[in-house]
């Protein structure tokens, strides 16, 4: 009987170890990872006026970081890019889980070009075709659903634009 419950004492122990160490371990990546303020802007397309909540990744941490290891995103969500200065923008997919479009913004708010699908975890660079100030992202096949083409307008305080 003593043995028994040396056994279970053991194992329970083992167990509880176990559980910490998992718990320590996400707990430490979840205080990695940075926080993303939150806004609205709006695609006018000929399809219509199509509404976004977006994350803003203004900082150069919030940029390097952006949507890696999200496993969803709701439909109507995205990720707005902010590089302020018109450039030359490029991207890639490393440790991103999730399929996105990438629309590539310029100054005046206007679509330069858009990348759709994009492939998860890929290291592939994906580029503006010109100077972008920003890149929207959004979940892969959100563009071909909305119908939302280059030249659109994306309406949004920084490109002076606003909804």
């Amino acid at each position: 009987m003593v043995n028994k419950l040396n056994s279970i004492y053991t194992r329970r122990g083992a167990l509880l170890a176990f559980l910490s160490f998992v718990s320590f371990a996400i707990s430490t990546k979840a205080q990695g990872l940075v926080a993303f303020g939150k806004d609205r802007l709006v695609i006018a397309a000929k399809g219509g006026r199509h509404i976004f909540d977006v994350e803003m990744a203004l900082t150069d941490r919030q940029q390097s970081q952006g949507l890696m290891y999200r496993r969803s995103m709701k439909p109507d969500a995205g990720m707005l890019f902010d590089y302020v200065r018109p450039q030359r923008i490029t991207m890639w997919m490393r440790n991103t889980y999730l399929p996105l479009d990438m629309i590539f913004i310029g100054a005046d708010g206007r679509i330069i070009n858009i990348a759709e699908r994009t492939v998860p975890q890929s290291d592939a660079i994906i580029a503006s075709k010109g100077r972008a100030r920003a890149v929207l992202e959004v979940n892969g096949g959100t563009v071909s659903r909305l119908g939302i083409k280059p030249g659109d307008k994306v309406l949004h305080k920084f490109f002076g634009t606003g909804p």
